[in-house]
Parts: structure tokens; sequence; C-alpha cells
């Protein structure tokens, strides 16, 4: 009988992250100007919150990639700062 577990994905950096833990993050890193200058929505250039762009990237999977895709990058800025800092 097969298991009902999803595969593991060890590559993948989104795993287990929700999509909440994401944006708070981005937030933490860029700011909310920071964050509305790479990505130019309105639910991150006029007045922004963690509820109202949770609302819009859920039922808007264009934008839900490109802030997926931000996260990447900042991911690997953040390993070569630490990477640098040693």
């Amino acid at each position: 009988m097969p298991s009902s577990a999803p595969p593991k994905q060890p590559n993948n950096p989104l795993h287990g992250i929700t999509l909440e833990t994401l944006v708070k993050e981005l937030v933490a890193h860029y700011g909310w100007v920071g964050l509305s200058e790479r990505i130019v929505i309105r639910c991150f250039t006029h007045d922004p919150s963690v509820a109202s762009s949770l609302k819009f990237l859920r039922k808007t999977p264009w934008a839900r990639d490109k802030v997926e895709a931000l996260y990447g990058v900042m991911l690997r800025d953040v390993g070569q700062d630490k990477v640098a800092a040693d």
C-alpha cells in the first residue's frame, strides 16, 4: 500500500515554509519599501500588511511566483553574506 506522505524535497528551499513565513522573512530582510521596489504590486506599495499580502498572493499565482523567486535570491544573498563573514 503506497504511503500518503508527500515526497521529501531536500533541495527545495521552499519546502515546509508557509507563505506567511516567507512574506515575514522578506519584510524583515528588505522592509516594505525594499520589497515594493523589487516586486511592484499594490499589496506591497499601498498600505502594506502581511494579511493583505497573503490574501492577494494566495489568489494570484504570478505574484506568488515572483515572491518565491525573490525569497530564493534572498536565501542565496544571506548565504553568501555568511560565507564572507567567516
